[in-house]
């Protein structure tokens, strides 16, 4: 195999991984995507307890602005598909909203530096900084991973399905690593008298720029495809069309199979069939918000944990004494408790790859119940609940005549070992390794290429509806926790039996016809489902 080859989408020769079909370019983009996560997930790490500490807020003010800004970075998404397919194409769009993130960062932290202004200038500079963020993280998370995707040739999708394996294991390798990192930065240096969230918040802004010119530095080794035009105005306008002339239209017309193919007058064949496939696949992704929605109760009990077992600072002669205990509690449980997860990804990806998936492929007649779904009936875990960790903080009680120390229990404390999570959080990783990157793959192959990044966008968006319905719940239902946790559980078994359904009724569109006239027809694919199904299952497709 020759290791040069030449992209179509550049005139540069495209360099391989020695002699494999991997490009070198995807180097680059996994190492911005690690540097970025560890950007957004070690700013993440201590904004619960900037909003409280720092910014004096209470409680449920800090749970509701920190839920709205994660859902926020996931809707974002969509503006910065919209904004590479239609106008500045990827690489454009993912250098200038790269720009647009470093400069939040950089304005998230100036505002925790004590000395610039007053409390409301830096709760301003703080919603300034975390818009930009949103808006920068959002805006080039669909483009980094279709741009990914757009390095591989067509025929090499085994290699392109490992790659986006390999990106999720970006994903969460800077995840962990800005989680041990940033949180040690706040607590055990001190800067302007206290913690210091400004270089919490500083080393995050400094990976984001080496993200951005790691990613600038391959530039002459991408392969950069064109943009397609307005892409979004074509579809609106097709689709506008289609019902108009469907419901102006003699009563004795001829019937159309599709109600889009009432558009055939006036816009091509090709961009109808374009459209048919997107809203297809975006349609199979209805019921998925609630997977998002169970998994991301883990979050919400590790917010709700660091914010009710956090005691304010007792001034004692001048001193802040700080609960010997309570540092250790908050040193070593919280934590390793929100890096289990991302550990057991790391370790999960390549025993999936390498071990479960080439093992199922070997189970004949289970894998013709589920070569139909070609990979997207995923098993949806319902997952564990986690065990509540409670550390009992002290505090200096003074009174006139003597000082004692007394425990204060603000919540009741939980006898159930921490241990016991481990066995829940081994289910939830094996359910979202599963889930995750075969969602990942699935929207890139699924997707015209026209509108590779607006679907990567609608996949990122069921994260956005997901915590939107743990907002509705949370709020709207008043349900006792343990109720709200079951809940949840009961709602995605019934959404995983009718996602299932829907997967089994699903047309697998082989990549390598996307460019094809008949790439998006139902009706053609359909005579072919069933050769498909006497054959081997294609390389790309998996549980």
């Amino acid at each position: 195999h020759d290791p040069v080859s030449r992209s179509r989408g550049t005139g540069y020769p495209r360099l391989k991984i020695c002699g494999t079909n991997y490009p070198v370019s995807i180097g680059f983009i996994v190492v911005n995507e690690f540097c970025e996560r560890f950007s957004y997930y070690g700013m993440k790490a201590v904004l619960t307890l900037y909003f409280i500490n720092y910014l004096q807020w209470n409680n449920n003010l800090s749970t509701a602005v920190y839920h709205a800004f994660s859902s926020l970075c996931y809707f974002t998404p969509l503006l910065g598909a919209l904004i590479a397919d239609s106008w500045l194409g990827k690489f454009r769009t993912i250098i200038y909203l790269s720009v647009v993130y470093v400069i939040g960062h950089v304005v998230k932290s100036v505002g925790a530096i004590p000395d610039v202004g007053d409390n409301t200038l830096h709760i301003t500079l703080s919603m300034l900084g975390l818009g930009l963020i949103a808006f920068g993280t959002g805006g080039i998370k669909p483009c980094v991973a279709a741009f990914g995707g757009d390095q591989f040739e067509e025929e090499h999708t085994e290699e392109r399905t490992k790659f986006f394996s390999i990106f999720y294991m970006s994903i969460n390798a800077g995840s962990v690593l800005s989680t041990i990192i940033t949180p040690i930065l706040r607590s055990d240096v001190q800067c302007f008298g206290g913690d210091c969230y400004a270089l919490a918040f500083g080393v995050p802004a400094a990976l984001m720029l080496v993200a951005l010119v790691v990613f600038i530095a391959g530039s002459g080794m991408y392969k950069k495809n064109p943009r397609e035009g307005n892409v979004l105005v074509n579809v609106c306008r097709c689709i506008g069309f289609a019902i108009h002339n469907r419901w102006w239209s003699p009563r004795n017309s001829p019937r159309r199979e599709h109600w889009l193919d009432w558009a055939q007058e006036k816009y091509p064949k090709q961009l109808i069939q374009e459209i048919k496939m997107v809203l297809r696949v975006l349609a199979l992704y209805i019921p998925l918000p609630m997977f998002w929605a169970l998994f991301d109760q883990q979050v919400d009990v590790s917010i709700s944990h660091l914010i009710k077992t956090t005691p304010p600072s007792i001034c004692f002669y001048g001193f802040h004494i700080v609960t010997i205990i309570w540092a250790i509690c908050v040193s070593w449980f919280p934590f390793p408790v929100k890096m289990l997860n991302a550990l057991m990804i790391l370790l999960f990806i390549p025993v999936f790859d390498m071990g479960v998936y080439p093992l199922v492929s070997l189970c004949r007649g289970f894998q013709l119940f589920i070569v139909r779904l070609h990979k997207r009936l995923c098993w949806l875990f319902p997952g564990g609940r986690q065990a509540r960790v409670h550390c009992q903080p002290l505090a200096v009680v003074q009174d006139p005549d003597n000082l004692a120390l007394k425990k204060m229990e603000d919540v009741q404390a939980n006898d159930v070992h921490i241990a016991w999570q481990i066995p829940q959080y081994v289910l939830l990783t094996a359910g979202e390794v599963m889930f995750s990157i075969t969602g990942l793959e699935f929207s890139y192959s699924q997707a015209p290429v026209s509108m590779k990044s607006v679907l990567q966008a609608g996949w990122l968006m069921t994260v956005a509806f997901g915590n939107v319905i743990v907002l509705i719940v949370a709020e709207g239902a008043g349900l006792e926790q343990w109720m709200e946790f079951l809940l949840f559980a009961a709602l995605l078994i019934a959404v995983s039996g009718i996602f299932s359904i829907m997967a089994y009724f699903y047309t697998y569109v082989d990549p390598g016809r996307l460019g094809n006239e008949d790439a998006g027809n139902v009706d053609v694919l359909k005579k072919e489902k069933e050769s498909i199904c006497k054959s081997d299952t294609p390389k790309s497709t998996r549980i």
